[in-house]
């Protein structure tokens, strides 16, 4: 299937400071290439896969679940630790719950975490009856595209799997239980004003990880998307402001990368 027009995996090859960024459930690439490339002419190496089953058309995602998503974040991270002498990690909403997965699996091979708008839990009612409901019921309505912004949009489905739903649950589930394991530094960045993932959800991430040095960053002005919406240049410079300041004090071998 034919991957849309936009929503392409993007990877450069720069220093020896990487990132690999994850996006999030029925989502692209997309909603983080203006951070990737951000990133990339500030000279660090950036990877931003395509998840399985995302960026083409939603019945694909109905045959995938959390274990290919995981699988393709891990995949790509083991091939940056090859050629790092530095390495983060960062996702928006349940590309920020990869990220975390990432964190508590690899430990010290790990040197930060950022996070915006990170996932935690799928809400709603609804949410307890996934484990029956998906096999009479196919789809829901979608969640892309829940930006402030004019004229901004999210290349996303217009409908969500229930089967994937299902997966995804799970995978929440499962992350939650692992996040004493984080003890990385940690970046969260959250937006007050989100209609797809509740303030909750940060607050839980930021009450169960292990890691003490913790930036919590308000994004005012931004709804879910906010890669793609008016505090993206924040999210951007705060994020490489952070890397920057983590690589500089960890002693390894290489260069740093300039501000």
């Amino acid at each position: 299937m034919p991957v849309l027009p936009g929503a392409e995996p993007y990877r450069h090859e720069g220093g020896e400071t990487s990132v690999l960024l994850c996006h999030g459930f029925t989502g692209s690439p997309q909603s983080l290439r203006p951070w990737a490339e951000y990133l990339a002419e500030r000279g660090m190496t950036v990877s931003l896969p395509l998840l399985p089953g995302h960026g083409t058309r939603w019945e694909d995602l109905r045959l995938t679940g959390w274990q290919d998503w995981y699988a393709e974040v891990d995949r790509e991270l083991r091939a940056l630790r090859e050629r790092s002498s530095r390495l983060f990690v960062a996702g928006l909403s349940m590309g920020g719950a990869l990220a975390l997965r990432l964190a508590a699996k690899h430990g010290d091979a790990i040197d930060g975490v950022v996070v915006v708008n990170p996932a935690n839990k799928v809400h709603g009612l609804a949410a307890h009856a996934l484990p029956v409901v998906r096999h009479f019921v196919p789809t829901t309505k979608g969640i892309a595209s829940d930006i402030a912004k004019e004229g901004s949009e999210e290349i996303g489905y217009t409908r969500v799997p229930l089967h994937a739903a299902h997966s995804l649950r799970q995978f929440f589930r499962l992350v939650d239980g692992e996040l004493p394991q984080v003890t990385q530094p940690l970046l969260l960045l959250r937006s007050p004003q989100d209609h797809v993932v509740p303030p909750a959800d940060s607050a839980r991430v930021l009450s169960r990880v292990s890691s003490t040095d913790v930036t919590e960053i308000v994004l005012e002005q931004s709804y879910h998307v906010a890669t793609l919406d008016h505090d993206a240049d924040r999210i951007f410079e705060e994020s490489h402001a952070f890397m920057t300041r983590l690589a500089s004090g960890l002693g390894k071998e290489g260069t740093a990368v300039g501000g």
